[in-house]
């Protein structure tokens, strides 16, 4: 299910969300300059658990028995930065990509709600509980993790508290058959939610170092602003206007 547009509730420019996937697009420009900044700006679960920057050439034993190698370069001082530097920082064009468009369709609805630095400060709570969680799964392990996908789940969270019955325009793909149709945020997003929780159960064990998928950043971002939305659901302006469709963004 790939999202194309959803419903906005009122007018206004989501000024923070907008910067921050500016920021995002950026910083994969410069990773593509100097691949070094990747290998020591993303998080390495196995440096924040001992405090130690890894350099240099590292074997990983992988689950068949066989090892590769990886790469790593000199990170920030001190190591746990990395937890904030890695959620602006991607993987490839697909995976910014597909950041980016879901951040762009939910992320202006809830920086409206919540207001823009209550936004920025929640997106970046979201993001920081998410790159613990995929510590705590692994906590020895070497494979640098990065992307904004924890911080966006949040998002993703509190825009299902906020408006489960929004209607998203979604690109539904089975198999050689694909259509577009109008669906319920409580549907979208709680299928995607399901998906990550039965992926992240899946994940444990030998399999989980390489499966190339973070679930339980996702996991721990989405719980994460599923809490505090609702702690701060009293508190936070949805609009009292009637929502209007928006098809081709949001």
């Amino acid at each position: 299910m790939i999202p194309l547009g959803d419903q906005d509730n009122r007018p206004g420019l989501p000024i923070v969300n907008l910067a921050i996937i500016a920021i995002n697009l950026l910083v994969f420009f410069y990773q593509l300059v100097d691949p070094s900044f990747t290998n020591g700006y993303a998080t390495v679960p196995a440096e924040i658990t001992t405090g130690h920057d890894i350099v240099g050439r590292v074997l990983l034993a992988l689950p068949d028995g066989t090892s590769a190698e990886l790469e790593e370069a000199p990170g920030p001082s001190p190591l746990w930065l990395t937890l904030f530097t890695s959620m602006f920082m991607h993987g490839g064009w697909l995976h910014l990509g597909g950041n980016m468009l879901f951040l762009f369709i939910f992320g202006d609805n809830i920086e409206k709600a919540f207001g823009s630095l209550k936004y920025l400060a929640f997106y970046l709570v979201c993001g920081l509980v998410a790159g613990l969680a995929h510590v705590a799964s692994d906590p020895t392990s070497i494979i640098p993790s990065l992307g904004a996908s924890g911080a966006i789940s949040g998002v993703m969270a509190a825009y299902l508290v906020l408006y489960p019955q929004n209607q998203i325009r979604t690109l539904l793909i089975l198999g050689y058959f694909f259509t577009i149709r109008n669906v319920p945020a409580i549907f979208m997003i709680g299928i995607w939610a399901l998906l990550q929780f039965v992926s992240g159960i899946g994940s444990i064990g030998p399999s989980a170092q390489t499966s190339g998928v973070a679930y339980w950043a996702h996991i721990g971002g989405f719980i994460a602003g599923l809490v505090i939305t609702f702690l701060l659901k009293p508190f936070i302006d949805r609009g009292d206007a009637p929502p209007r469709y928006a098809p081709a963004s949001s």
